[in-house]
């Protein structure tokens, strides 16, 4: 599960873009810096799933992805083009192989220079390919993806249903979550879309269809809570102006716990998401998130690396660095990547939430408020302070709140933290 949201200006940029990844509580995510390329002709490219052409040339990408995945969750590249996505549950199967909404970002971002290109191929990805494949770490969960697309002029969202898909150009902010959500307020929509619908018996005439109503699974959209974090990211931003709008007001949004706890209720109804015990919100952990202020005079990004954006740092990322760079951990837990020591901070504050939540907050403020400051040039030197300041958090929080774990809610991490070798 997921939540992005994008601001557009009345007259164009700057275009700001953030969002919230949301997976399995070990699934560990690499923030990585690939350099632009030129590839031989006649090669091919492994994906997360299946083969297909290489382009001829692959622009510079900064990315955000599962350690087990060749997609990625987010990221921007070095013409200022930001993607991210949504699981979206609809009525059409998903393919048992196939790419995944991961793979089709990655693959706009590495082969296109703006939004309406990235809109574009992904489209012709989902003519050529089937949507399909494992998309979750140690499940089965498959699904079908919805888009957020950026650049410093314009963005889009692109909602799809397997190869159907609708697409609403962004005007003022717009937030999306885990629902199809565009209705017949499209702007582009597949030449099909109405006429299946319509054979299926999910609309009568144009005047009833709409994409959302007609296509998405009703089960899994309600029980995943996309609509309602969908409003409370939106609500969140309402009133911000995308030209006097700054990097802290977006790690706000993004941190948002609605009801200052860090889980509850069968759905999520949060953007800052924390795993829970119950069925339904296993796969709701926040592992990373990113924000991204798109502009012709020269962009800029900021990631965390790392899950639970309330008790991380947004840390500044390279657009065009002109070699590899890479935070990537590893996909079982080790001592030393960013991501593994964050997360046992992490998991050692959700073992009493209200006591332990600020530790070291004046420190995390202080790292973040450096970070932004220095920007992007020092970037290497903030992402090591991150990880070095970890231990004294850990110290730090471990010194609040009791040492007894009780309910359902910190019995589900321990059992977790054991199963993934963790110790707390």
């Amino acid at each position: 599960m997921c939540d992005s949201v994008a601001i557009v200006g009345d007259s164009g940029g700057p275009v700001w873009l953030a969002k919230n990844s949301d997976r399995e509580p070990s699934e560990a995510q690499a923030v990585e810096h690939h350099v632009a390329a030129a590839h031989a002709s006649g090669a091919v490219l492994r994906c997360t799933h299946v083969e297909l052409p290489q382009a001829a040339k692959t622009f510079a990408i900064t990315i955000s992805r599962p350690a087990w995945m060749w997609g990625c969750e987010m990221g921007v590249n070095s013409h200022g083009l930001a993607v991210a996505n949504e699981a979206v549950f609809t009525r059409l199967p998903v393919a048992g192989s196939g790419l995944t909404s991961m793979d089709m970002q990655r693959l706009a971002l590495e082969r296109c220079r703006s939004a309406d290109e990235a809109l574009a191929l992904i489209i012709e990805l989902l003519e050529r390919y089937p949507q399909g494949g494992r998309m979750s770490h140690t499940g089965s969960l498959r699904y079908h993806g919805s888009f957020l697309l950026g650049d410093p002029q314009a963005a889009w969202v692109l909602e799809t249903a397997g190869s159907l898909w609708a697409a609403q150009r962004v005007r003022g902010r717009r937030s999306i979550s885990n629902a199809l959500s565009i209705e017949d307020d499209f702007d582009q929509i597949h030449p099909g879309a109405f006429e299946f619908a319509r054979r299926r018996g999910w609309c009568r005439s144009s005047r009833d269809f709409g994409f959302a109503r007609c296509f998405a699974g009703r089960f899994y959209t309600l029980a995943a809570g996309g609509r309602a974090r969908a409003a409370r990211t939106s609500t969140s931003t309402a009133g911000l102006d995308v030209h006097e709008l700054a990097a802290p007001e977006l790690a706000a949004t993004l941190r948002d716990h609605a009801d200052d706890r860090p889980a509850a209720g069968l759905r999520m109804h949060m953007p800052c998401a924390h795993a829970s015990w119950l069925p339904t919100r296993r796969a709701g952990q926040t592992t990373a998130s990113m924000i991204v202020r798109l502009d012709a005079g020269g962009s800029r990004a900021w990631m965390t690396g790392t899950s639970s954006p309330c008790l991380s740092v947004f840390k500044p990322v390279p657009l065009e660095l002109g070699r590899a760079w890479a935070c990537g951990p590893p996909e079982q837990p080790d001592d030393d990547s960013l991501w593994w020591r964050h997360e046992r901070f992490h998991r050692l504050v959700l073992g009493d939430w209200s006591a332990r939540r600020h530790a070291a907050a004046d420190q995390r403020a202080a790292l973040e408020a450096w970070a932004l400051a220095l920007g992007p040039a020092r970037f290497e030197e903030i992402w090591r302070a991150h990880a070095e300041a970890l231990p004294s958090w850990i110290e730090a929080a471990a010194s609040l709140g009791s040492p007894l774990e009780r309910g359902a809610f910190t019995s589900y991490w321990r059992r977790q933290s054991r199963r993934d070798g963790l110790r707390r």
